[in-house]
């Protein structure tokens, strides 16, 4: 089988494309690697809230590549289990890996489908959220 990027691992590896990276192990080291370099330079976060945020956001990322229609699926319970899921719903195009392949009329085709399902939804949720945020500042000053 063919190496991922050149660089000697196959795609289905424990190193592979959408492999342990994807993890929600990895998520959870990744967290906490940040909460450690970064505890003293984010104001007013408590350690556990930013460790949540960060393991969201990295966990975020595989959910999001479990939703497309192509690949072999996300290892999510990697070390320990390296199987590949894909989400019951998968509504967004796979994306073509190599950067002429993504200039191309199907990488049209995936970018259409990520602003549908990825950048708008998450364009509405960060309005909402800031618009929350606004209500509840407002009301503390009055």
């Amino acid at each position: 089988m063919c190496s991922v990027f050149d660089s000697g691992i196959r795609y289905a590896d424990f190193w592979g494309h959408r492999g342990f990276t994807h993890s929600l192990v990895f998520a959870a080291l990744m967290a906490g690697v940040i909460v450690v370099l970064f505890r003293h330079g984010i104001a007013g976060m408590r350690s556990l809230v930013l460790w949540i945020y960060f393991f969201l956001v990295t966990a975020s990322h595989g959910f999001l590549d479990a939703m497309t229609d192509g690949g072999l699926g996300v290892a999510f319970f990697s070390p320990f289990d390296n199987r590949r899921f894909f989400l019951p719903w998968t509504p967004v195009r796979v994306s073509p890996i190599g950067v002429s392949r993504f200039f191309s009329a199907r990488g049209l085709a995936v970018l259409q489908s990520e602003v549908l399902w990825i950048w708008l939804p998450a364009i509405l949720l960060a309005v909402a959220a800031l618009v929350v945020r606004g209500q509840q500042t407002k009301s503390t000053h009055d």
